[in-house]
């Protein structure tokens, strides 16, 4: 009887004008291979998220739709808002 915990980024959008990356991780619990529970957790990454710590595959996602116009954008809006 052997229990397993397993986390994954299953799903990934990319949301409005300034391109947000939302991202689904799903965790399943596995006995002796058999899945008994599976639950899922939600973030989002912003134009200016430090994306350093990411996988991979989140970076490359990231660095193709941010674009130098895309942040410049975010930050424009960002100081709007803070105005």
């Amino acid at each position: 009887m052997a229990l397993t915990k397993s986390i994954i980024n299953d799903k990934f959008e990319i949301v409005g004008e300034y391109k947000h990356l939302q991202i689904r991780e799903a965790t399943a619990v596995n006995e002796d291979g058999v899945e008994l529970s599976r639950s899922f957790h939600r973030r989002v990454l912003t134009p200016d998220a430090d994306i350093s710590g990411e996988t991979a595959e989140i970076q490359s996602i990231a660095n193709a739709v941010w674009t130098d116009a895309v942040k410049a954008a975010w930050i424009e809006f960002k100081a709007a808002q803070a105005a």
